[in-house]
């Protein structure tokens, strides 16, 4: 008769047994189970009065990589986890399976251990018969394995989520950098054109009326407030994790923001001999935004135009009071246009037109105009505009009256 006791698994020690016969019972705290698991429990210890086994009590609540190892779907369940075959009785009659299975149990352990003894009568006086295998030990150790497993699996999971916040912010610090360009550009071509037109005997500029230099050095001001809050916010994205633009939205003019955009560009345009054709209604209302980050798109959109509008080609510019709370604004040029194929992932962020290659172009831009007109829940998108070039839209909500 085999002489092992009932146990309890505890999480403050090891599962360990080399008995013959070993079971595991797994229960739960659920109080609709818990009668269940007295009977049975109770007709396990009338067993164990008369035929000795190992039985180890494991709660799935605190050991659920014990319950995941043998593939449980429901408890209470009694395992046989030695000798082998391992076989699990689930189910609301559980004390009726085991009735019908126990004097089969205790065949197989009969059956164990002559041929453990046939084995130890085999080897000679000098051999050594191996410890028989710890099954319940080797139970634990899988079931710790898918414990580290699990934990590694979630580790990764975190080392992908910093990969891509630190992915993100490069992306936020190339865009940005990228898009200080513009207003450096146009603040130095102020402050150089009012450099060289001033005469420092006389203390005023020459060749540059009142009018005009008063608009200089407005431009000079206005567009180092705008490289100021784009450091700040080079510098927000290197500290923080955030994955979206922070805006300041107020009343502005969409329609004269767009044209005062348009005056700094000016040169560039005429430069190129372009026509800027305007479609701005007057009574296109005020929307609610952050003048700064609209200020960005438009430059960019703009940007775009004069750089793939061919010499002497046409730029249009339109406002559209789209709804009653949605006001539509278009950019649109007579350039190569963007392939139909390639107008979802013109946005995304460093992609480039295989035409584009090696040169500027759209792309790290236009990412940036993305994130910034979904901050303010609106949509941005392209298509092919009358004359053949690409036409860009994007919506803004209407100020509230």
């Amino acid at each position: 008769m085999l002489k092992y006791d009932y146990m309890q698994v505890s999480q403050d020690r090891p599962i360990h047994s080399e008995a013959p016969l070993q079971l595991l019972l797994f229960v739960d705290g659920r109080p609709k189970s818990r009668q269940q698991v007295q009977r049975l429990r109770a007709y396990l210890k009338e067993l164990q009065a008369q035929y000795k086994f190992e039985l180890q009590i494991v709660d799935v609540g605190q050991q659920p990589y014990l319950a995941e190892h043998f593939k449980l779907v429901a408890t209470p369940a009694l395992i046989k986890i030695h000798p082998e075959p391992r076989q699990i009785l689930a189910g609301s009659n559980i004390i009726a399976q085991l009735k019908n299975w126990w004097p089969r149990w205790q065949t197989a352990v009969d059956t164990y251990l002559k041929f453990q003894e046939d084995l130890q009568e085999r080897i000679d006086e000098h051999g050594r018969v191996p410890s028989p295998k710890s099954t319940i030990s080797s139970v634990a150790v899988s079931a710790e394995l898918m414990r580290l497993s699990d934990e590694i699996f979630l580790l990764k999971q975190e080392k992908d989520k910093l990969q891509e916040q630190l992915q993100f912010k490069d992306r936020v610090i190339a865009m940005l950098a990228h898009d200080l360009r513009n207003p450096l550009t146009a603040a130095a071509i102020a402050i150089e054109t009012l450099q060289s037109n001033y005469n420092t005997e006389t203390g005023k500029f020459e060749r540059l009326k009142p009018a005009m230099s008063a608009h200089l050095l407005k431009q000079s001001r206005t567009q180092t407030k705008i490289i100021d809050r784009m450091i700040a916010d080079l510098l927000q994205v290197g500290r923080g994790d955030d994955t979206e633009f922070p805006i300041i939205p107020q009343k502005i003019a969409l329609g004269q923001l767009c044209l005062d955009v348009l005056e700094e560009l000016r040169d560039r345009c005429i430069a190129k001999l372009l026509h800027v054709e305007t479609d701005i209604p007057k009574d296109l209302p005020s929307v609610y935004a952050d003048p700064e980050r609209i200020r960005q798109v438009i430059v960019n959109l703009l940007d775009n135009a004069i750089k793939y509008t061919p010499q002497g080609g046409k730029i249009s510019v339109a406002g559209l009071h789209r709804t009653t709370q949605k006001v539509q604004f278009s950019v649109g040029d007579n350039g190569p246009g963007i392939p139909l194929e390639n107008r979802d992932r013109i946005f995304e962020n460093h992609f480039r037109l295989q035409r584009d290659e090696g040169t500027e172009g759209y792309g790290i831009g236009l990412c940036l105009c993305q994130r910034i007109i979904r901050a303010h829940y609106g949509q941005i998108w392209v298509d092919t505009a009358p004359n053949g070039g690409a036409w860009f839209h994007f919506t803004l909500p209407v100020y509230p009256s």
